[in-house]
């Protein structure tokens, strides 16, 4: 259908997660491998791509037919905060939002899980980044199902059919987001349990890095197994052509932040966002305009 196909963005690489849900967090790497490029090759590879991105975020300001909402979630010390910052450092301000969603403030438990996140979409012709989003719902709040207490919902919770049920609406979300121009992508920061570990004790040596020493992340981490079965049914149940799910190897930091811009990039050119044409009437006013303004 016609429609279905403008809805569908999703790039043909090795990170993106098949729609047919038989995703394994298991099966998905959290090393580059052989991919693996040396930091300062994978850092100049990186700035061409952002410039790219950042020519072609341009013109999706000036298009302004579509809206593009990415989406990070990851364990703790995946890289989230640094690949952002990375990736889209070229990109105007303008157009450019990022949202980082912590735990729910009263006003945000008094509305369905969804409101939060829907009030922060971007608008049209802007790239709207979430770091962490609506998937919390269905990750720390499954693991940590206490969190659903505060929320006051009526009914049985916390059950198997709550959570796909929590799900669908996730799903619902996404497609409609997608039917009226919201182009989506959805990247998991694969990092194993020895790189995590590694990076919280270099946290806490380095001196100039103990400030993003949290002891609550310790407490998430003993609780890895049900993060990782979460994770994988959140995946499987979203992952969509209209919403596509990449799971990123995340062990190396600069590989990393090369294939989420490259997948981005790629995301960014096949929807044939161009500057706005001038029809002859408007070229005529603007001769106009040139000429008023030359004879001042």
């Amino acid at each position: 259908m016609k429609g279905s196909q403008r809805m569908e963005h999703s790039i043909d690489c090795p990170e993106l997660v098949s729609f047919d849900g038989t995703f394994e967090v298991a099966g998905a790497p959290t090393h580059p491998g052989e991919r693996m490029r040396g930091r300062a090759a994978a850092k100049a590879k990186l700035e061409k791509v952002v410039a790219r991105i950042a020519s072609l975020q341009r013109k999706l300001y000036a298009d302004n037919r579509y809206a593009v909402l990415v989406v990070f979630q990851a364990m703790d010390a995946a890289g989230k905060d640094s690949t952002i910052r990375n990736v889209l450092s070229g990109v105007n301000p303008a157009g450019f939002m990022v949202r980082n969603f912590q735990a729910p403030s009263h006003e945000e438990l008094d509305h369905d899980f969804l409101w939060r996140t829907t009030r922060n979409l971007p608008e049209r012709g802007r790239i709207g980044v979430f770091n962490r989003s609506y998937y919390e719902e269905v990750l720390i709040v499954r693991v940590r199902p206490e969190l659903l207490a505060p929320q006051r919902l009526p009914g049985a919770t916390g059950g198997k059919a709550f959570w796909q049920e929590r799900l669908q609406s996730i799903r619902d979300h996404e497609r409609h987001l997608a039917h009226n121009g919201t182009v989506i992508v959805k990247f998991f920061l694969n990092v194993s349990r020895d790189e995590q570990k590694r990076r919280f004790l270099d946290r806490i040596e380095n001196p100039k890095k103990r400030w993003k020493f949290n002891p609550k992340d310790l407490d998430e981490r003993a609780h890895w197994d049900a993060y990782m079965a979460a994770y994988e049914d959140a995946i499987r149940r979203t992952a969509a052509p209209w919403a596509p799910w990449y799971a990123i190897p995340a062990d190396d930091k600069p590989t990393m932040r090369l294939t989420v811009a490259k997948i981005l990039l790629a995301t960014l050119q096949r929807l044939d966002v161009r500057f706005p044409s001038i029809d002859e009437a408007g070229l005529q006013d603007l001769a106009r305009h040139e000429a008023r303004l030359r004879a001042e």
